[in-house]
């Protein structure tokens, strides 16, 4: 794949990107690790609401079960030349907690509705951190949130 060499952006630029991916794209990956370390990546459909990434999967998925005991995940989108990485706060949501705009947001964006299936849970991730970069040229500036708060 033949990429444009582009100028490195600033952090508003930077920030702006991001914040267009986190409610344009539908897939992010989500790793998590157990309390023994052992890891576990996968692929999931998203929303960004309200300042947070919202997923669903199988409450006895390991991803479910690793962020219940955790508490903690890294969830990344785009690809190697234009990468967002997050470090999160993990919350695992009951069907029945997840907010009623947050379950229309979800279904609205991604087709399908998980609210009415019991073995099914939510994950709520809350970035604590923010990096992203396209190339060498803006590993400098790559972090756009530390402890919660926008950097830029």
């Amino acid at each position: 794949m033949t990429t444009e060499k582009t100028s490195p952006r600033d952090g508003a630029l930077r920030r702006r990107d991001v914040l267009r991916r986190l409610t344009e794209d539908e897939d992010l990956w989500v790793s998590t690790a157990s309390r023994d370390g052992v890891p576990c990546l996968v692929p999931l459909s998203f929303v960004w609401h309200g300042g947070a990434l919202l997923v669903s999967t199988r409450a006895s998925n390991p991803t479910a079960v690793n962020a219940w005991a955790t508490g903690k995940a890294v969830v990344s989108l785009g690809h190697t030349r234009d990468v967002v990485v997050i470090e999160a706060d993990a919350e695992v949501v009951p069907p029945d907690a997840v907010t009623e705009a947050e379950g229309e947001a979800f279904v609205g964006k991604l087709r399908f509705d998980t609210r009415s299936r019991p073995a099914w849970t939510f994950i709520r991730f809350r970035p604590r951190t923010v990096r992203a970069w396209r190339e060498e040229d803006e590993l400098a500036g790559r972090h756009l949130m530390a402890d919660g708060v926008w950097l830029v």
